[in-house]
């Protein structure tokens, strides 16, 4: 990474096995969440209506993953690690959601962009590269 004075900084990114099981937690803190309200909102009927939780979804990553919930959702509070921007800087709510875009995109490439994070140089699945983003230890 890339300091304001132009010196380089070496951070120590978060292996892949944290990034997954990270996500693992907040997917399945999302499900429960999300059937809670589902139930509630829609008398029972689990499904709801198509979008519903991508807008959940959305929402969480992006408070999340910008300055206003520190970088770092629930599951990677819980491993010590958080979302940088490449000068080590913490996202805004437009890069947090560009960075959620590029993680729709990772994974309806069947996975293939978050796995990529396992064998890039720099641990960046698509969503990092397309946001300029870096997981790191917080």
């Amino acid at each position: 990474m890339t300091t304001a004075n132009g010196t380089t900084t070496r951070i120590a990114k978060a292996s892949f096995g944290t990034r997954a099981l990270a996500l693992l937690i907040d997917v399945l803190g999302l499900v429960i969440v999300e059937t809670i309200i589902a139930s509630i909102l829609y008398g029972g009927n689990l499904n709801g209506p198509e979008p519903f939780g991508l807008i959940v979804a959305l929402a969480y990553f992006v408070y999340f993953w910008s300055a206003s919930g520190g970088g770092q959702t629930l599951g990677m509070k819980s491993l010590n690690i958080k979302v940088v921007k490449a000068d080590g800087s913490m996202l805004d709510h437009i890069g947090a959601f560009i960075r959620f875009g590029g993680f729709v995109v990772s994974c309806v490439a069947l996975f293939i962009g978050l796995i990529w994070a396992a064998f890039d140089a720099q641990g960046q699945g698509w969503h990092d590269k397309i946001a300029g983003t870096y997981v790191v230890r917080a």
